[in-house]
């Protein structure tokens, strides 16, 4: 029988043995072509990733470009960021040490790196000695091991063999690192899988890992699992106690990096500019490897210095990236002068091969490629290795602690560039368009490919794109059309064959985009912008933004397509996501549908439609946080609808201004609180506060001297009013409701004193005999009924616009409204004649 556990001799070997073979292999990472050159230590390089921590929501499987470009829309927020070397530490918002812990990222992002500084920390006795092994396991390695049995202590013996004195692991803190879930071939079935719960009996990979990941195999013992975010729902949100997710570089480290990448701080300065010009450049920096494929590609065309632009698009980029490594090839491999021509027959040969993998693999899905999957594309497996060890920055051969040869693309988007390179190729070459679907014989199917024109491989490939429910082949139909530029195809000269001008081409391909932007969602309709910019085609911006500058946008009669750009030009505007007014553009409810997806990415959204407004409050990752639902008659029903979306995020959303008043059906939402300090008014005049009443009498009142009292029987409230508001007042007698200028004169009995006989002041006159209404000594209105003792006012400053009603049986009935231009705050004012009083109603 195996012992349970060795003496504390014994094991303290072991665990420097394991630490000292960790530091050995995590200690150096290689750059450059060769694989034996440049070794760079990693706490050298490493640059601290911004983690943070989140709940296991729903798992965003959208291609990664559209979950960067949504990242970018939203606001700066404090978020509750973790540091890698206390993730397994117990922290005040757990009652409970995290067993299991899952860190999602895009590609290329670092996770990788993240792993391994954390292993070479604990191994360099720098970080978490409370733990006695760590285990790191990388999934790209155990889908070779699929058809073998292990136990789980053989498993790990196979793989750290400096461990192989240790047969149980039950009373030991280990902790065990997944990296690469997303790779993973394995079937990971936690419904099926037999429950295994015995460490040294023999099984699947499989099993084991959905038995170690559930907890029957060392319960005790922390797990992490790195992941891409399409990736994650692999694992059942019940076995997962901590989301992580490492965020790419924020604007401010894109500064940082580019200032760092290069010598002289005017040539950072440049580069940061022009990224900035570029909105799919801009975004694509969010992840650290295009900051580096862009600081390659700016590198190299500074130090040529031949006046060439910098590029514009990402298909731009990537063919001068791929100059730039092609160049390298030949002339540290194949011993060519630098002004030789870089495409030679072999390099071609390489390249074309390359781009058939990518294509084929990119279909499947496959990232990580074995010697099973290059079979099916019909490459060897030497000449995959010899790709890799002269195109080292395009393709690397990757080997496992056992030797096994794994093969991927340095990222994702340098693969779906060399797919669409790959199609690209084939139909220039032999008319071939790959992406035709359908079975038909060879010979049919020969014929029909080489009649389709090049315009209708793109269309084919605009309609493939849209198809994919997760945005899929998003980038690739970006490279795609981008290829097809003229001036594109000449920065491939001598590699791809010159087809004369394709500028008729272009203009069908991009009107045929346009026809698509009509019907369908926000985030294909922003992938079918960015194609239309690598076809170089901004004329639906262009006209939305001639309409923004003439504001005639508003009064504009917007085409679906000029719908779709302004969405995409707002998206894209920082300081409209900062705060969305819709009256810029069309106040109006279909104006508020069509431009939800903004509404949701902004910060602060004002006017309202009570369903879509809801829809977008109840969204998990909605970014609204402030509603300004003034000048917006809600009513009951609209009130409940925004209830129900409050519920779900009330404890990050408010309402502005605050309270339930902005919910108040009709224009009471506005109501507004009178201030007048009694020594202002007249001698004649009662106040009692507690009523809201002012009252006329015979007897004179001792108030004080006060210089801003009126020689006539009126007053003047003290608040100024500047934005929307609403009241209503009770008359007796014969009174004056009134606004005025603080300006108005205040000594003397003459027009320029009295309410609505000068330029300063507006009023409604009340008595008896009914209701008139004056402004610069002109009776604008008359009306002799006045059966009802109650009115109202509603000002609305910025709008220029002053209306007064009656109040009968709580309807407003409307009696007159000044349109003008109030060029200062506007003060509530009362005057009155024998026997006559006011009373502030409440509601």
């Amino acid at each position: 029988t195996r012992e349970r556990s060795l003496n504390g001799g014994s094991l303290a070997t072991c665990q420097q043995t394991l630490k000292s073979s960790m530091k050995k292999r995590f200690k150096q990472v290689f750059e450059g072509i060769g694989k034996s050159e440049n070794p760079t230590v990693l706490n050298r390089i490493y640059t601290e990733l911004y983690i943070t921590e989140g709940d296991s929501g729903d798992v965003n499987d959208e291609h990664e470009v559209r979950q960067i470009e949504s990242v970018s829309w939203k606001p700066d927020r404090p978020e509750k960021s973790i540091r890698h070397e206390n993730i397994f530490k117990p922290s005040p918002d757990r009652d409970e040490p995290v067993r299991t812990v899952m860190t999602k990222g895009v590609a290329g992002i670092g996770k990788t790196v993240l792993t391994q500084k954390f292993t070479l920390d604990w191994a360099e006795d720098q970080a978490n000695q409370d733990i006695q092994f760590t285990f790191t396991f990388m999934f790209r390695e155990l889908n070779l091991l699929k058809d073998n049995q292990f136990s789980l202590v053989d498993l790990v013996h196979h793989f750290f063999s400096e461990t192989k004195g240790i047969f149980r692991f039950e009373d030991l803190k280990v902790l065990f690192i997944f990296d690469g879930l997303d790779e993973c071939r394995l079937p990971l079935d936690f419904k099926k899988n037999k429950i295994l719960m015995d460490v040294t009996k023999s099984t699947s990979v499989d099993v084991l890992l959905t038995n170690l990941i559930s907890g029957n195999l060392l319960p005790k013992a922390h797990l992490w699992i790195t992941t891409r975010p399409a990736a994650a729902n692999k694992i059942p949100a019940e076995f997962v106690g901590m989301m992580t997710e490492i965020r790419g570089f924020t604007d401010l480290k894109k500064d940082e990096y580019f200032t760092r990448k290069f010598r002289y701080k005017k040539e950072a300065r440049m580069v940061i500019s022009h990224i900035k010009k570029s909105r799919s450049l801009h975004i694509m920096c969010h992840i650290p490897i295009f900051c580096w494929i862009t600081a390659t590609v700016v590198e190299d065309m500074l130090n040529k210095n031949d006046g060439e632009e910098l590029p514009k698009t990402l298909t731009e980029m990537y063919i001068h990236f791929l100059v730039v490594q092609t160049k390298l090839k030949a002339i540290k491999y194949d011993g060519g002068a630098v002004t030789d021509s870089h495409w030679s027959p072999e390099n071609q040969k390489m390249i074309e091969s390359l781009g058939k993998l990518a294509y084929e693999q990119l279909l499947k899905r496959n990232l990580i490629f074995y010697e099973s999957d290059l079979a099916e594309c019909g490459i060897d497996i030497n000449a995959a290795s010899m790709c890799s060890g002269v195109f080292t920055e395009i393709f690397r051969e990757e080997r496992s602690l056992y030797q096994n040869k794994l093969f991927c693309f340095i990222h994702l988007s340098v693969q779906e560039f060399l797919a669409a390179l790959h199609v690209h190729l084939t139909f220039i070459k032999s008319g071939v368009n790959l992406l035709v679907k359908g079975e038909m014989k060879s010979k049919d199917l020969e014929k029909r490919n080489h009649e389709s024109s090049e315009a209708e491989m793109y269309k084919s490939a605009v309609d493939m794109a849209l198809e994919s429910p997760d945005g899929h082949l998003d980038l690739f139909l970006r490279f795609l059309l981008g290829l097809s530029l003229e001036t594109n195809k000449r920065r491939l000269r001598g590699f791809v064959a010159q087809t004369g001008e394709s500028l008729a081409i272009n203009k069908d391909t991009a009107q045929y985009i346009k026809e698509k932007l009509n019907h369908h969602g926000v985030e294909k309709i922003i992938n079918l912008f960015h194609c239309l910019n690598e076809l170089n085609d901004q004329s639906l911006m262009e006209e939305i933004q001639q309409s923004l500058r003439t504001g005639s946008l508003s009064a504009h009669q917007l085409s679906p397509a000029q719908w779709s750009a302004l969405h995409f030009m707002l998206l894209s505007s920082q300081e409209a996501l900062e705060m969305f007014d819709l009256k810029k553009y069309c106040a109006s409810e279909d104006a508020l549908q069509r431009l939800l997806p903004v509404v949701k990415a902004s910060s602060k959204a004002m006017q309202g439609s009570c369903e879509a407004l809801s829809s977008v409050l109840t969204c998990q990752d909605s970014c609204l946080k402030e509603l300004d639902l003034s000048n917006n008659n809600l009513g009951d029903s609209g009130v409940k609808l925004l209830c129900d979306g409050l519920k779900k995020s009330l404890g990050s959303s408010r309402v502005d201004p605050a309270g339930v008043q902005w919910l108040t059906p009709g224009l009471r939402k506005c109501k507004c609180v009178f201030h007048v300090i009694y020594d202002k008014t007249i001698h004649l005049l009662v106040m009692i506060k507690a009523l809201k009443k002012v009252t006329y009498v015979e007897e004179e009142q001792p108030y004080p001297d006060h210089p801003d009292r009126f020689d006539l029987y009126q007053l003047l409230c003290t608040d100024g009013l500047t934005g929307r508001f609403y009241w209503e007042v009770e008359w007796s007698g014969r009174v004056y409701v009134s606004l005025s200028y603080r300006g108005i004169q205040r000594k003397g009995q003459t027009d320029d004193s009295w309410f609505g006989f000068n330029n300063n002041s507006w009023s409604l006159i009340c008595s008896d005999e009914g209701y008139a209404v004056w402004h610069d000594c002109k009776k604008v209105f008359k009306c002799s009924s006045s059966s009802s003792s109650k009115v109202a006012v509603y000002v609305d400053c910025p709008a220029g616009t002053l209306s007064f009603y009656r109040v009968s049986a709580e309807t407003l009935i409307h009696l007159h409204t000044f349109n003008t231009k109030f060029t200062e705050p506007l003060y509530p004012g009362f005057g009155f004649r024998n026997r006559s009083g006011v009373c502030w109603c409440s509601f």
